[in-house]
C-alpha cells in the first residue's frame, strides 16, 4: 500500500479522498490554484502545494506542474479525483512515464473510451445495444445535419470528448440543427479542448441509468449495481438514487453482464461508471462510460457499505479485488441531493460570493455530507459551483426520501443563492415520489417545482420581528457589559419612553411586498401585530441564529440570519430571505439607462448575435456570455433597437457589468 498520495482535483472530490485516505494511514498531498490558497482540502492535506494561477487552464488542468508536485513531495501515487485531468490520457501517460502510480484506469482504457466515437465502435463489437446515430469522423455541417434528417427528429448532438452535461443539444427540428451544432461545437473546445460531436437518436421519456464497475491487474472485474439518474436539467444531474426504482433482479443482471462486458472489451482496471439510456419497457443502450470515480458514487457506498476510494487505493498498489460478485449485496434505498449555489427562480445562474452562514444537517448513519467548503469560505466564479453533495440512506425508498426531505429542511446557507428549497419541492414532487422518472421531470413539473406569487404567511414576518428584538436585546445587554455602569437603565432595550407608550414599528421588505409589525413591549415579551392580528410572543435567540419561539403558547423554532439588511428565515422545511428597512432612509432615483442588460454572474463574452443599430423582438439572442464552464444567452427584454454593445468577444465582465446599451421602441 501507498505511504503518501496526491490527489489532482480540489473541492469535496479532494476532501472526500483524504478522509479515506487518513483512515487508512496515508498521507496526501494537496495541490492548489491561487484561488484557493485558503480552501478546505488544503487545510485538511498534510501537505500542499501551490500550482498556479486561479484560472484552472494555468493550474489544475497543467499536467507539468502536478507531476512535479508529487516528484517534490516524494508522492507514489496520484488520485485524480473527477473532473479535470481525471480522464485525459496524456496525464495518466506522464504519470506512468516518471513511475507515478495513476489510481485509475490504463492509458489504454482511457484512450478508448475517451471518444464517445470511438467507445460506440468498440461497444458495437462486444454486442453491447448502442442507441442508432452517426458516430462517424466526418464533421462537416452539411453531412451532421443530413445524418440528422436520416436518423429522424428529435435528435441529441453531443460533443465526443464530453461529460458531465457539457457539449450537448437537444434539437427538435432541422431547422435549427446548424445553430445548435454551432453552439455544443463552442462548448467543447472551451470545455474540451475537442469540437468533434456525434449525433444520436433523442429517446422520448428515457431513463438515465448507470451501472458501477471495478476491475482489478488479476483480471477479475465486478459490477456494484446500478444508481438512477434520470432527474436532470440540461443534461446535469441533480438527484441521484440507488437501487434504481422498478428495477428487477432480470434487467440489473443484464445490464450488469452488459456493463462487465464494455469494461473488459478495453481491460479496465479500477473504479468505472458505464451509463445506459433506458426506455420505459426495459430495452437500454450504452450511452457512454466514465473511466473515473462518479460523482454520485456515495449512493452505491450506502447501499453496499463498501468505501469505493479504499478499494481505488487497494487495486492501485496491486492488490485483487476486495469482494466477488456473488459476495456483493444491496440493503436499503440511498438518494444524493447536489447542493450547489445557484439560483433557480433565475435559471439556474450560479451564485458567487461568502458562505456569510453554513450550518448542514447532523451527520449520521442515516445522512452524510460530502463538503469541500466550511462556513467563511468563498464560493469562487472560478469553478463548480458545488456546496456539497446531502446523501441519505434508509431500509426503503420512502423512508428515504422522508429523510431527505428533513435533512434539506435542515440544511442552512446564507450568503449566496442555491438550490436546497427548489430540492426539498423535487424530493416531495409526486412523479418523483411515486418513480415516474425520466430526464425531462424537471421541466414536465414545472408548474410544481416553480410555483408562482409565493405569498409570504404572516408568520414569517412575526419570527423576523422577533429575532430583531431579541438582538436589539442582546446588543444593549452586551453594550451595558462593557460600559461603566452595567445596571444603568439606559441600557435597556425595553421599549421604555417618558409619557408614551412602549411601542415601536419594525418594517421588512421581500421584492416588492412591504411589511410593518408592530410592536407593543410587555413584562415578559412582546404583543406583535401583522395586518391588525396580535400575538403575544417571547422567545431565545442563540448566536448562531437559532430561534426558540412561542407564540400564543404555540411553540417552535425558527432560524433567523442578519447579514447586513438581508433578513434570512428560516422556517418550517422553508426559507426567505427578507430586508430591514430604516423608516428614515428614503431611497434616491434609480440609475441606469432604460433598458440597460446587465451581466447577471462575471464571464467571458463568447459571441454577439446581433449588429448594433437592428431592431430586434422581445426575447431575440443578443449575445452568449461563457460563466462556470456553462454558455447563457442575454437576450432582448423587450421589442425594440440595440444602440451598442459595451463588450466586445473575448472581453472578461463583472457581475452587474452593463451589457447592451437597448432602446426599448416607444
Amino acid at each position: 500500500m501507498f505511504n503518501k498520495i496526491l490527489i489532482a482535483n480540489r473541492g469535496e472530490i479532494a476532501c472526500r479522498v483524504i478522509k479515506t485516505a487518513r483512515r487508512m494511514g496515508i498521507k496526501t498531498v494537496a495541490v492548489y490554484s491561487e484561488a484557493d490558497a485558503n480552501a478546505r482540502h488544503v487545510r485538511l492535506a498534510d501537505e500542499a502545494v501551490l500550482i498556479g494561477p486561479a484560472a484552472a487552464r494555468e493550474s489544475y488542468l497543467v499536467i507539468d506542474r502536478i507531476i512535479a508536485a508529487a516528484k517534490a513531495t516524494g508522492a507514489q501515487a496520484i488520485h485524480p479525483g473527477y473532473g479535470f485531468l481525471s480522464e485525459n490520457e496524456d496525464f495518466c501517460e506522464a504519470c506512468e512515464r516518471e513511475g507515478i502510480v495513476f489510481i485509475g484506469p490504463p492509458v489504454s482504457a482511457i484512450r478508448a473510451m475517451g471518444s464517445k466515437s470511438e467507445a460506440k465502435k468498440l461497444m458495437e463489437a462486444a454486442g453491447v445495444p448502442l442507441t442508432p446515430g452517426y458516430h462517424g469522423d466526418n464533421q462537416e455541417p452539411a453531412l451532421l445535419h443530413a445524418q440528422a434528417e436520416l436518423i429522424g427528429y428529435p435528435v441529441l448532438i453531443k460533443a465526443a470528448a464530453g461529460g458531465g452535461g457539457k457539449g450537448m443539444r437537444l434539437v427538435e427540428r432541422g431547422e435549427d440543427f446548424i445553430d445548435a451544432l454551432a453552439s455544443c461545437k463552442r462548448e467543447a473546445i472551451s470545455s474540451f479542448g475537442d469540437d468533434h460531436v456525434l449525433v444520436e437518436k433523442y429517446i422520448t421519456r428515457p431513463r438515465h441509468i448507470e451501472i458501477q464497475v471495478f476491475g482489478d491487474s488479476h483480471g477479475n472485474c465486478v459490477y456494484l449495481f446500478e444508481r438512477d439518474c434520470s432527474v436532470q436539467r440540461r443534461h446535469q444531474k441533480v438527484l441521484e438514487e440507488a437501487p434504481a426504482p422498478g428495477m428487477t433482479a432480470e434487467r440489473r443482471a443484464a445490464m450488469g453482464k452488459a456493463a462487465v462486458e464494455a469494461a473488459r472489451a478495453v481491460g479496465y482496471v479500477g473504479a468505472g461508471t458505464v451509463e445506459f439510456i433506458a426506455n420505459q419497457d426495459g430495452s437500454f443502450y450504452f450511452m457512454e462510460m466514465n473511466t473515473r470515480l462518479q460523482v454520485e458514487h456515495p449512493v452505491t457506498e450506502m447501499i453496499t457499505g463498501l468505501d469505493l476510494v479504499e478499494w481505488q487505493l487497494r487495486v492501485a498498489s496491486g492488490e485483487k479485488l476486495p469482494l466477488a460478485q456473488e459476495q456483493l449485496q444491496i440493503r436499503g434505498h440511498a438518494l444524493e441531493a447536489r447542493i450547489y449555489a445557484e439560483d433557480p427562480a433565475k435559471g439556474f445562474l450560479p451564485s458567487t460570493g461568502k458562505l456569510v452562514h453554513l450550518a448542514p444537517p447532523a451527520e449520521g448513519l442515516h445522512v452524510r455530507v460530502d463538503t469541500g467548503v466550511e462556513e467563511g469560505d468563498e464560493i469562487s466564479p472560478h469553478y463548480d459551483p458545488m456546496i456539497a453533495k446531502l446523501i441519505v440512506w434508509d431500509i426503503n425508498r420512502d423512508r428515504a426520501l422522508a429523510r431527505m426531505l428533513q435533512a434539506l429542511a435542515d440544511y442552512r446557507v446564507v450568503g449566496v443563492a442555491n438550490n436546497i428549497e427548489f430540492l426539498s419541492r423535487l424530493t416531495a414532487c409526486p412523479a418523483f415520489a411515486t418513480a415516474d422518472l425520466d430526464t425531462g421531470l424537471i421541466e414536465r413539473e414545472r408548474a410544481y417545482l416553480f410555483p408562482e406569487g409565493d405569498t409570504i404567511p404572516a408568520e414569517v414576518w412575526r419570527v423576523a420581528a422577533l429575532a430583531e428584538l431579541l438582538r436589539d436585546r442582546r446588543y444593549g445587554e452586551d453594550k451595558a457589559q462593557r460600559g461603566r455602569d452595567p445596571l444603568s437603565p439606559w441600557h435597556a432595550r425595553d421599549g421604555w419612553r417618558m409619557n408614551a407608550s412602549a411601542r415601536r414599528n419594525l418594517v421588512f421588505r421581500a421584492g416588492e411586498a412591504q411589511q410593518t409589525v408592530s410592536v407593543s413591549y410587555r413584562a415578559n415579551g412582546f404583543a406583535l401585530t401583522v395586518d391588525g392580528n396580535t400575538v403575544s410572543a417571547r422567545g431565545e435567540l442563540n448566536p448562531r441564529g437559532l430561534l426558540h419561539v412561542d407564540f400564543d403558547g404555540a411553540r417552535m423554532d425558527a432560524t433567523v440570519i442578519a447579514a447586513g439588511e438581508k433578513r434570512h428565515i428560516f422556517l418550517h422545511g422553508r426559507s426567505w430571505q427578507l430586508a430591514s428597512v430604516d423608516p428614515l432612509h428614503h431611497a434616491g432615483e434609480g440609475g441606469g439607462a432604460e433598458g440597460g442588460l446587465l451581466a447577471p454572474m462575471p464571464g467571458k463574452v463568447i459571441a454577439l448575435l446581433a449588429e448594433a443599430g437592428a431592431k430586434v423582438e422581445k426575447g431575440a439572442p443578443l449575445l452568449i456570455l461563457e460563466a462556470m464552464k456553462m454558455e447563457h444567452t442575454i437576450t432582448a427584454p423587450a421589442t425594440g433597437t440595440v444602440k451598442a454593445f459595451r463588450f466586445a468577444v473575448g472581453d472578461q465582465v463583472g457581475d452587474g457589468a452593463e451589457l447592451v446599451e437597448f432602446e426599448v421602441a416607444g
